[in-house]
Order: structure tokens, then sequence, then C-alpha cells
């Protein structure tokens, strides 16, 4: 006789696939849970003395590094000597340009090995401005001694007399072999580009004598000095941007607090328009989609009638001209039945996962209440902000006094990088005495970097690794910590049986204390792994740089696919720390612990966190373009003086873009900025509704904690709503 089978109930039939695999038994769960966790212990206290241990070695790095370094290295250009360019208190005080004698060796390849143009270099006080070789000086000089006054001032200062002969002169390196119109750019003389006609000049010409006995074209020192006409034009627009800014900052900071404004009312009011918004948006998807449908139809029966109606894709094959494949019926086709597949995969998913979207949506609406209970929340993106900026400052700080360590090295440089000496380091005062001079005519020692021998300078580059990898650390622990303080405050709302009345007061201080107290190591550990994540891609990225020129095809698609694969490992380690924090925030327990609840509850209910990430990805990007937009029309219309007669604004602006771009980009930030701490509301608050349908049942003695409405799309009820 068959045993009678008991029958799955509703909860049961309902399930998915994925659903029905063991990702964590629910049932180990305590049943008297009524919220985040009060009596807690330390975390991961391990990662937690190493995360300050490491805190207080950055620490130190920086005062060695600030006893160590010079910024002025960085602020002044330094000579062939190495003495600093415009530096109170020295004899170049007011020589504050750096000069380059032969600016076309600069376009030598001991420059991408060296970091340093092979020619001498020294300070001025202002840029030569017209064409004239050392020969012409030498004959100008002996009617007229303004001559050499003139172009005594880009010789180095112990050469008074111009009596050597131009062999000499190339060989020593006193005077340059010829000056050419420049102007100073980034305290440096270049070039002074223009263009006549459509032609590249420098003074009006195309050609000129380097000195040397050669005629050289414009197009050599372009190629010396690559990309300077452009940068020279940017100096000028970057002044009028400068003015621009000055007088429509007040318009600016106005655009601003009425985006920060305009975010707020936009998370208030999503209890009210959230579904609202999505589902026009969906509808407006179809549309589109089902004009297309029509436009490919439409076509398709234009050329139906055609005399070429009976080509074919194989009949005219590969061509380059692509707009001839939109003269076939069959491309029209194609695309017609590309759409018709389209629109009824999203109509069916809509149809079927309806009752899913309206349980999204319903959580985007209590997100939005949590917010207004607790408005404090919406201030703390501003302390992440600080605490990022200290990061940011810290590490650019401790990176240019790294970098600036140290004491004047000197290199063997010569033009053709031809010398079996080249590249060692040499002594300035002596070299015009040693050997290499004499091995190797025209070779210079000049200044290369700063450095040492000592230990500290030898882990220079050791150093700066740690600063980088430590940068990386703190910005991800920031984060971590912001994200689990918003978890435990959005949690403490949850969970309250009467809201607002049982709301823990200070929720946000409260969560804070929390995770600073018991919790730094766990997201020291998060935002570790992160790092060492990022820390990979930098080096790949820098590998790439590195490798741009290399021809081997098959070293190139695999670090494509190792940079693929590390962008994909970030996306997913960010994912699951994320709802990590959300896990210790409510229970306290350690990383890996959290890591691996959350990672099964989600599992457990991989449909619902399907359609509730990109139901909430939609609303809050719609969001962020509504604030943006909104602001840029506001922002286009005024600076443009479309609206006189309703706000006048600033009448002399010389770029209305300038202003009008970074209210936008303004904008956008600070809606990004509230709406991630709703998205974090969001993401809270769906943890806990799915902790909440897996702990409780709606009995007296465990009540479910989510509002009516969800209870309504659930189609459940507490036991004592039912008896009332």
């Amino acid at each position: 006789m068959a045993r009678k089978r008991k029958p799955r109930s509703i909860k049961e039939s309902r399930a998915t696939p994925l659903e029905d695999c063991n990702f964590g038994d629910p049932r180990t769960f305590e049943p008297d849970f009524k919220g985040p966790v009060s009596n807690r212990s330390c975390t991961d206290v391990l990662c937690c003395i190493i995360f300050l241990f490491f805190i207080v070695g950055y620490i130190l790095l920086g005062l060695v590094a600030w006893v160590h370094g010079d910024p002025r290295r960085v602020a002044y250009p330094t000579d062939s000597q190495g003495h600093f360019c415009g530096q109170k208190g020295t004899p170049n005080e007011n020589k504050s340009i750096l000069f380059y004698f032969n600016l076309l060796k600069c376009t030598s390849p001991s420059v991408m090995i060296n970091l340093q143009c092979p020619t001498t270099q020294i300070c001025v006080s202002k840029c030569p401005e017209r064409f004239v070789t050392y020969v012409e000086m030498q004959i100008s000089t002996k009617h007229n001694r303004s001559h050499w006054a003139y172009y005594r001032q880009f010789c180095k200062p112990s050469f008074v007399m111009p009596k050597k002969s131009l062999t000499e002169i190339l060989l020593d390196e006193d005077c340059p072999t010829a000056i050419f119109p420049s102007k100073p750019f980034l305290q440096r003389c270049f070039p002074a580009f223009s263009t006549d006609n459509g032609t590249l000049t420098v003074g009006n010409k195309t050609t000129f004598e380097d000195g040397s006995g050669k005629t050289r074209n414009v197009m050599e020192l372009r190629a010396a000095a690559n990309g300077v006409n452009r940068l020279l034009k940017g100096r000028s627009i970057g002044t009028k941007v400068f003015e621009d800014y000055s007088t429509s900052w007040f318009w600016i900071l106005t655009g601003l607090i009425i985006a920060m404004v305009l975010s707020w009312m936009f998370l208030i009011l999503l209890r009210y328009i959230a579904g609202l918004l999505f589902w026009i948006f969906m509808l407006g998807v179809l549309g589109i989609i089902g004009y297309g449908i029509w436009h490919c139809y439409r076509e398709y029966q234009k050329l139906q009638a055609s005399s070429t109606s009976e080509l074919t894709i194989y009949d005219i094959g590969i061509q380059t001209d692509l707009s001839i494949y939109f003269e076939l019926k069959q491309t029209w086709f194609t695309f017609m039945i590309i759409l018709c597949i389209v629109e009824a995969i999203i109509t069916i998913m809509l149809i079927f996962l309806r009752n899913r979207i309206r349980l999204a949506i319903a959580l985007l609406k209590e997100g939005s209440k949590a917010i207004g209970y607790i408005p404090s929340t919406l201030i703390y993106p501003v302390l992440t902000f600080i605490l990022i900026s200290i990061c940011i400052s810290y590490w650019a700080v401790t990176a240019v006094f790294l970098a600036t360590s140290g004491t004047p090295i000197y290199k063997v440089i010569t033009p053709g990088g031809q010398c079996v000496h080249e590249n060692k380091t040499c002594d300035p005062e002596i070299f015009n005495t040693t050997e290499i001079y004499k091995a190797c005519p025209g070779a210079m020692c000049n200044f290369a970097f700063y450095g040492g021998k000592s230990l500290y300078h030898q882990y220079i580059t050791i150093f700066q690794l740690y600063n980088l990898f430590a940068f990386l650390w703190l910005i991800n622990f920031v984060l971590a910590l912001g994200q689990c303080t918003l978890a435990g405050a959005f949690a403490a709302y949850y969970w309250a049986t009467k809201k607002p009345d049982d709301i823990p007061p200070f929720p946000l201080f409260t969560a804070f204390g929390r995770a600073i107290r018991y919790h730094t190591g766990s997201l020291a550990f998060g935002s570790l792994i992160l790092a060492l994540i990022q820390m990979f891609r930098i080096t790949l990225e820098y590998m790439d740089h590195r490798l741009k020129n290399a021809h081997n095809k098959v070293s190139k698609f695999l670090q494509c696919c190792l940079k693929c694969c590390f962008w994909c490992l970030e996306k997913v380690v960010k994912f699951l720390n994320r709802n990590a924090y959300i896990m210790i925030a409510i229970y306290g327990k350690n990383f890996c612990k959290s890591a691996r609840d959350a990672f099964n509850l989600l599992m457990r209910n991989v449909v619902r966190v399907a359609v509730m990430d990109k139901v909430t990805e939609f609303v809050l990007m719609l969001g962020k373009i509504l604030v943006a937009g909104s602001i840029g029309i506001l922002a286009f219309l005024l600076f443009t003086q479309r609206i006189p007669m309703i706000l006048k604004g600033p009448t002399s602006l010389n770029y209305y873009w300038v202003p009008m771009l970074t209210v936008i980009f303004g904008s956008f930030l600070i809606a990004h900025g509230f709406f991630s701490v709703y998205a974090m509301c969001v993401d809270t608050i769906f943890i806990c509704f799915l902790e909440d349908l897996e702990r409780n049942d709606g009995s007296t003695a465990r009540p479910f904690h989510m509002s009516q409405s969800l209870l309504k799309i659930l189609n459940k009820q507490n036991l004592q709503t039912e008896k009332r």
C-alpha cells in the first residue's frame, strides 16, 4: 500500500530551485531575537592589532619622510647643478624659470631611461624673445656690445666673454648654440608656438638655424616639446576659467544648496512616488521598443516593394560601408525579431515577477520612512567626506616628501646615449677632469634626482608602495565604518516593535560607537581584502602602461583577462563586504561568520535579491539624473541669460559651460552622497526583512516586525492583529 505523501505548504510550493538548496539552515538562529545585539564582544582582535600597528607605522613613515623630504624640490625647477630656480636667499632668487640649452636633444631615447633631458639646464629671469645663433651674436657683438649682454643671460654665469669657437661651445656647453622665441610654462621655457593659416610657426618662422650649421624645421621643435602648444593654450583658457569661477561662485554655491534640498525632498517623497516612477519607466521602455518594432516593420515593408528586395547579406558579402546593410530587408527583419524577443522577455518578467517588484517598491518606501525617522543619517556622508579628505591629503603629502628625500644625485648623460659610462653617478665639480669626460666627448654630468646611500634612501620605493597600500586600506576602512554605522542605525529602526516610539535614542551615534569599540578588527579585515585586490589591479595597470608598446599578443590577451577577472572580483567582494557589515551591525559576529551568514541568506532568496538590486539601482539612478538635470537646466537658463526678467545671473562669463558643468557635476555628487545613505538603508532593511521572514511566524511569541504594507504583499498577518 503506497504511503501518502504530505502536501507541501504554500511557502514550500513557491520556493525556487535555488531556494531549495541548503545555503545554511535558518532554524539555527536564536528564536528570541528582537533586534541588534547589545551584549557584544570585540571581533577579529588579531586583525585589529595588526591594523593599529599598521597605522602607527604609517604615522612614523610620514614623520621620517617629513624630516628627510623637501617639497621645495617639487615647487621649484632644478638646474643641471641641482640648484633651485627662484628660491629666496639664493643667487637664483630672481631667476625662477628653467632654460634648456638645446631642447632638440630632448627627443633622445635616454630621456625615457633617465627621465632627464640630456642638455644643460640653467635658471633664467625671462625666456628668449628672438631667433639668434651664437655665431650671429659673436659677429654682432663686434659692433654693438648689447647683443652679448642680451645673449649672456642664457649662458652659464661663469662664461663672461664670447671668445670660444663654435666647436668649443658645442663641446663645453657654456652657452646655447642658438636661442628662439619662447614662453614660460610651468616655470620652464618652451617654444612660443603659434599657427599662421594652419601652419605651425615659432616667431613667424617655419625653419631656423640651430647654431651648429643645420637648418631645422619647427616640427622638430614640436617633437621635442610634444603637446606644448596645446598646454600653452590651456594656460590662457585656465585663466579665463578662473575668472568665470570668481564671477559665478555665489550662483554655483546656490545651485549646490538647491541640489541638497532637492535630494532630501526626493528621498522623503519616495514613500509616495517610488512605484509610480518605476512603472512609468518600464512602460516607457516597452513603448520605445514597440516603436522600434513598428519602425523596423515599416522599413521592411518599404524594401519589400523595391527592385532589390531579393538581395541578401550573403549576396553583398562584407562591406566597409555599413549603410549598405540598411538597404536590405533582411537587416530590418532581423532587427524586428530581436526587438520582439526583448519586448516579450521584459513583458514576461514583469508579469511573473510582479509580486517581487511590488515587494521591492514597498521596501524602497520603507527606506524613505526610516530616513524620515532618523534624519541625522543624511549628515553622516559629511563625516565620511572629511575622513577621506584627510586620508587623501596625508597620502599626497607623504608621497611628495618621500619623492623629495635625499641629496642631489648626478648622472652621466650623453646626447646620443652611446657612451659606455651612460647613467653612471658623477660629481659635477670635477667631471671635466675625469676619464669619463675624455672617453665620451659631449658627455655631461647633470642633476638626475634626489636620493642617497643610507638604508632609508635604499628603500624609498618600498616606502612609496607602503604609502599607497596604507592609503587604499584606510579609504576602504572609512567606507566600511560608514556602512556598518548606517546599517546599525537602520537595523534599530526595523526591529523596533512600535515605530517610532521604540526606536532607541541617538541610533546613529550608538551604532558608530558600537562599530568603533567592538568591530574595528572586522571592518579592517574586510577592507584589507579589498585593498589587496585594488593593489593588484593597480599593479596590472602599471604593467600594462609599461608594456603598452609590446607586440606580444598572447601577453596582452592574458593581461586583459586578468584585468577583467580582478575587476569582477572587486565588484563581488564589495557586494559581499557590504552585506557582511550589515550582519556585523545586527549580530556582532566576526567578519568571516557574518560574510558566510549574509551569503547564505542572500542565496536562499536569490530572486528577491536580483529584483531588489535592479529596482533600487534604477530608482536611485533616476533620482540622481532628476536632481542633476533639474539643476543643470536652471543653470543653463541662468548663465546664458535666458531668463533675465525672472532672475539675472552673471553677465561677463567667458565660458558659460564652466559654471554650468560645475553645478551639474557637484549636484550629481551631492545626490550620490544622499542616495548612498538611502541605498544602505534599503539594503539593511532588506536583510532585516529576510531575517524577519525566517525567524518569525506571526505568532504572539514570534511576531513579524515588518510594516503592514509588507505583510499585505506577502499575505501574512500577526496573530494579535488577526484577533483585533
